[in-house]
């Protein structure tokens, strides 16, 4: 990563103003997540790998310099921040791969475009269908890393929660400083992922660290609703340990 990459996104991201007038000039971020018939990827696994896969296509060296990368990041900054989540397996899977972006695990972000320019490798793959179980046994919190936390009482589907800790580790990346970021980056933007109720959710969201994702309600959730929040290292961990 470049310090202009993180420059960017830090200097972009709360700026960007609403859709254009014509539809198919409307910027988003395309992600698609491998859910095979057999032995799909747990959900807290899969939102762990989106939210990498998005901060990781945002703090790529590439955003760093002229050219393809940066200016589509920099034409998706400038407008309201939408992606979409679709589903693939198999051979759907494998094709994918050649498109701009970057996987991680079950998840792989791309470059954002204009939606009249999706590829059709990805313009054809579902939408619904993204759906997946709770967690009964989240993996252990890893404390030196930070948690975006999920409202599980708005009852996201697992597609629409990809997209909003997407958002969340975006967010989270152009608030903190730029040297914290590139440690971040250079070992994979590890982080934690945990749904919670909605009593826990309003918790986390009075502490003043905590970076909040509001959507615009085009989708599932009432506008303005707060869908996930991030917390700094160590913060939901201890907050988590006082409660048990």
């Amino acid at each position: 990563m470049t310090s202009s990459a993180h420059g960017l996104l830090a200097a972009s991201i709360s700026k960007g103003s609403g859709d254009p007038d014509d539809p198919a000039a409307v910027q988003a971020m395309q992600m698609v997540i491998n859910l095979p018939k057999q032995d799909p990827p747990a959900r807290n696994t899969m939102l762990v790998c989106a939210a990498q896969a998005v901060a990781l296509v945002c703090l790529d060296e590439r955003a760093g310099r002229e050219g393809f990368w940066r200016e589509r990041l920099e034409a998706w900054y400038s407008r309201r921040i939408r992606k979409v989540a679709r589903r693939a397996r198999n051979k759907a899977w494998e094709d994918v791969q050649a498109l701009p972006g970057i996987t991680v695990g079950c998840v792989r972000a791309f470059v954002p475009c204009a939606v009249s320019e999706v590829p059709h490798e990805v313009a054809k793959l579902q939408i619904r269908g993204t759906d997946l179980p709770a967690d009964t046994h989240p993996p252990l919190l890893d404390d030196t890393a930070p948690t975006i936390v999920v409202d599980a009482s708005l009852e996201m589907t697992a597609g629409k929660a990809a997209a909003q800790v997407g958002h969340a580790s975006m967010l989270y990346a152009a608030a903190r400083p730029e040297e914290e970021v590139r440690e971040w980056v250079a070992t994979g933007c590890p982080l934690n992922v945990r749904d919670v109720d909605a009593d826990v959710f309003a918790a986390c969201a009075a502490d003043p660290r905590a970076v909040p994702v509001r959507d615009a309600g085009f989708t599932e959730v009432a506008p303005g609703s707060t869908t996930v929040l991030t917390l700094p290292p160590g913060v939901f961990a201890a907050r988590d340990s006082s409660r048990g």
